[in-house]
């Protein structure tokens, strides 16, 4: 990779990602963001490519104790992922990893009628669907997001993030189409340090750029 320079902030990143997908024969593409952070840089890339943006809300499910350290995620439509081998390894049961499934199924459950109301996701039939984070570490999150994606009849699914940690989009590449990063360093440490500002995006924040972006599906 030529350059690992970094991102100024999500707005700069989702500029170049979109740079980054210039090479790609979109057919009538939709931009779908993962909330919270991954909608400013999606909505510079649906900007550029003059796509409808919505969300796709998929939740991280964490360990017992430890709500930061994933083992497993939850999406939209209820499709879900976990890590057998990490759950064994922390000794989490099956009936443990089902109540911090449900309780994040609450919270995914709020967030969608937060951002989207009543109003259905865009018609992904027959068109290319681009997935935007603002990076992908461990891909839980975005292997649940992708999953439950793939049975909604894109043409095409691309998962598109300013950076990357190799291993992990090596373990997508079979749920997604096309997997497009603009960083994938082999040094990876954490998303947030790829980033000279990487603050917290706000509901408020995620409802004013859908409502900037949106254009009907």
């Amino acid at each position: 990779m030529a350059s690992l320079r970094r991102f100024a902030d999500r707005r700069e990143a989702g500029r170049r990602l979109a740079d980054a997908l210039g090479a790609l024969d979109l057919i009538d593409p939709v931009v779908l963001a993962l909330p919270r952070g991954g909608v400013p840089v999606a909505a510079e890339v649906a900007a550029a490519l003059g796509a409808p943006l919505d969300v796709f809300v998929a939740r991280k499910i964490g360990a017992p104790g430890q709500p930061e350290f994933g083992i497993g995620a939850i999406a939209e439509g209820g499709y879900v992922v976990h890590d057998a081998r990490l759950l064994a390894q922390l000794r989490i049961d099956g009936a443990q990893f089902d109540r911090r499934r449900d309780a994040e199924r609450l919270e995914l459950e709020r967030r969608v009628h937060r951002y989207r109301g009543d109003r259905p996701l865009p018609d992904l039939h027959g068109r290319d669907v681009v997935l935007v984070d603002d990076g992908l570490a461990t891909g839980r999150t975005a292997a649940a997001a992708l999953g439950a994606l793939r049975s909604l009849g894109a043409r095409r699914l691309i998962l598109a993030v300013p950076v990357c940690a190799p291993d992990s989009a090596s373990r997508l590449e079979g749920l997604a189409d096309e997997i497009v990063a603009v960083l994938a360093p082999e040094r990876f440490s954490a998303v947030g340090h790829w980033y000279d500002h990487f603050e917290q995006t706000t509901d408020d924040e995620v409802i004013a750029l859908l409502r900037q972006g949106s254009t009907p599906p």
